[in-house]
């Protein structure tokens, strides 16, 4: 059976499913999304393409990004990122403000809402145009153009409160450096890039190939760097759904509330679903049930 005749089969099995969940109407601009896209894409370090469904419309990555922005903070300042930030799982929602004050205001993971903000705080350290720098890092890894949504921007500026207080929290614990609206402006546009399940799958190979870039060569991170990434994501790439993820799934991955997930098998390929509808984690229903029928049909993960 080939990759795409699997996610073809996949894809008819998962689509009844797709009355499950809500959207995150917490953010306006998400909450207009048609709940029914539903798209499936695989790449590979080969440079194969396969894919189903709304596979190549764009959507909202949301915290999807947060790889990116830690990828490229790593690349950077290497292991002084987690000087602010721990790479614990955190058992707590992502925006949990309860476990932030517990634990002095250094973040549990970088996958959270407050420890995304202090990589992005970080990134302030060493970059002037840390917006422009993000987009730049992510066409390298896609090889082609990638753009913000400014409408997702925008709403998520409205209406960022809890974020906010995050923010001023940690300043008030001496783990800020910069003014809490330059790093939610970072944060906010991490957040917005819009990509379709093909180019996420694309831009997540490096992680797939030991830091490098397939095709083009270029290397993002030491391979023992892209190694630790991975064992974040696998570790606190689904909020407080992570242990549930890997056992169901056994990939590091990373979800958004955009409804996308992306996993990578090491050595192998990425694979990228979109399907906008949440679990009560903030996880998309269709794409974990995807990704655990991907894996255990084909015999591909980590363990």
């Amino acid at each position: 059976m080939t990759f795409q005749s699997t996610l073809e089969e996949i894809y008819a099995e998962v689509r009844p499913m797709s009355g499950e969940g809500e959207v995150a109407d917490y953010i306006p601009a998400l909450a207009q999304i048609d709940s029914t896209k539903f798209g499936i894409a695989i790449e590979t370090i080969e440079g194969e393409c396969f894919q189903v469904g709304d596979a190549a419309e764009r959507f909202s990555i949301q915290s999807i990004g947060k790889v990116f922005n830690l990828a490229l903070c790593v690349g950077i300042a290497g292991d002084r990122v987690w000087d602010r930030v721990g790479m614990e799982p955190s058992g707590n929602p992502f925006n949990s403000l309860v476990q932030l004050e517990v634990e002095g205001g250094i973040p549990r993971n970088p996958f959270i809402n407050a420890g995304a903000l202090v990589v992005a705080d970080t990134l302030l350290d060493h970059l002037d145009n840390p917006n422009e720098d993000l987009l730049d890092f992510v066409q390298k890894l896609r090889g082609s153009d990638v753009h913000f949504n400014q409408k997702v921007v925008n709403s998520e500026k409205q209406h960022g409160h809890i974020n906010t207080a995050l923010l001023h929290f940690m300043k008030a614990h001496g783990n800020l450096n910069h003014e809490v609206d330059d790093v939610l402006d970072a944060y906010y546009h991490q957040c917005s890039i819009e990509m379709g399940c093909a180019g996420l799958a694309r831009s997540f190979l490096f992680l797939a190939n030991g830091g490098v870039v397939p095709g083009t060569g270029a290397r993002v991170l030491a391979a023992s760097q892209a190694k630790r990434v991975n064992a974040v994501m696998l570790t606190c790439g689904f909020y407080d759904q992570a242990g549930m993820f890997a056992y169901l799934v056994g990939l590091p991955g990373k979800s958004g509330v955009g409804g996308g997930i992306v996993a990578v098998i090491p050595g192998k390929l990425a694979i990228a679903v979109w399907s906008p509808k949440l679990n009560s984690h903030g996880n998309s229903v269709l794409g974990i049930k995807v990704l655990e029928l991907f894996t255990t049909r084909t015999g591909m993960s980590i363990f």
